[in-house]
């Protein structure tokens, strides 16, 4: 009886909604820069930008012998590396990207627009515009495709449909377009014009491509890091979920680890406390510098004293290390 249902369901769909809307319309195209610029210009900018912090030289100095060539690419990405690696953000603020953004819906508009330093974005109006295309709306797949009981995929696009009928309804009573919007749900699509630096568009990628994000703004910022990629392979190699340079993910929902990107901090932590406590060897050489505070804190094991100092006081010693000659030196938690 069940699969009965199911079947009829399922026919329903097909015959009264053969168009249903899928997420396929989303799509972000980088309109500037041109490859030509980005290759000719950006690197020396930025590699100018980090040169004059660390140069006696001129930045008109630094900027003729970049873009002229005199310093080769492999140089100039090797100081840019470092100098982004370092956390030294500024230098790749000055220059920018921008993107033709369609057919997003209004629930990853308002995510995006929430990223406000360093970006400018401008949005297709509800106000302005009178909508007369009646199916500009995105279905999940979990409701497009999902199997789901009681024809609910069916439902949800019939009260979408309905929506959008009354709009058009609303439009004809001559009530303003900015008054009718009010029925809109947030499955609508939209456009945006969206121009951000590089610093900032990093700093997105890291939150928007993690496993934990949306999933729809996680194909927009897949298709931008395409984007970016098809003119600098360099500066998309940047482009990343924010646990790749963290070295470890810090999402609370993913404790459990059931994304393998990284580990969880909690799990490095863990580990890092027991090599900390002398649990952990070392089978291949010192991973950590001898001259760490992080190596491992030495045991406190009783020392002999003399008689006139309180009995029972310990003093730590080192592995392997003789008591006498721990003394006078400062333990593992005065060097840390």
């Amino acid at each position: 009886m069940l699969w009965t249902t199911r079947l009829l369901s399922a026919l329903t769909r097909a015959i009264l909604h053969p168009l249903m809307p899928t997420t396929t319309a989303l799509s972000a195209k980088l309109i500037f820069p041109t490859a030509q610029i980005v290759e000719e210009y950006y690197l020396p900018i930025i590699y100018t930008a980090c040169r004059t912090c660390y140069s006696e030289q001129l930045p008109d100095q630094i900027w003729d012998k970049a873009v002229s060539r005199q310093v080769a690419d492999e140089k100039q990405q090797n100081l840019v590396r470092k100098v982004m690696e370092s956390g030294h953000g500024s230098t790749i603020e000055h220059v920018n990207f921008t993107f033709a953004i369609s057919g997003v819906t209004r629930t990853l508009s308002h995510q995006l627009v929430r990223h406000r330093a360093g970006t400018a974005f401008d949005q297709q109006s509800q106000r302005y515009v009178s909508f007369k295309k009646r199916d500009g709306y995105t279905i999940p797949d979990t409701i497009a495709k999902g199997d789901l009981p009681d024809d609910l995929a069916g439902r949800f696009q019939q009260a979408i449909d309905d929506n959008l009928d009354l709009y058009g309804q609303l439009l004809q009573a001559e009530v303003p377009a900015e008054d009718a919007r009010f029925i809109f749900p947030n499955a609508m699509q939209t456009n945006l014009i969206m121009t951000v630096n590089l610093r900032q568009l990093i700093h997105m990628s890291g939150l928007r491509l993690c496993t934990m994000a949306q999933w729809e703004i996680r194909q927009l910022f897949k298709q931008i890091r395409h984007e970016i990629f098809r003119v600098s392979p360099f500066f998309g190699s940047f482009l990343a979920p924010k646990c790749v340079p963290l070295g470890y993910c810090d999402e609370m929902g993913n404790r459990d680890e059931h994304c393998r990107i990284r580990p969880h901090r909690d799990t490095v932590m863990a580990v890092w406390e027991a090599y900390r406590g002398g649990e952990l060897t070392e089978t291949e050489g010192p991973i950590v510098p001898e001259t760490s505070p992080f190596r491992p804190r030495p045991r406190r094991v009783p020392v002999p004293v003399a008689h006139d100092e309180p009995a029972g006081e310990t003093m730590p010693v080192g592995h392997g290390e003789a008591p006498e000659a721990a003394i006078g030196q400062a333990g593992g938690s005065d060097r840390a």
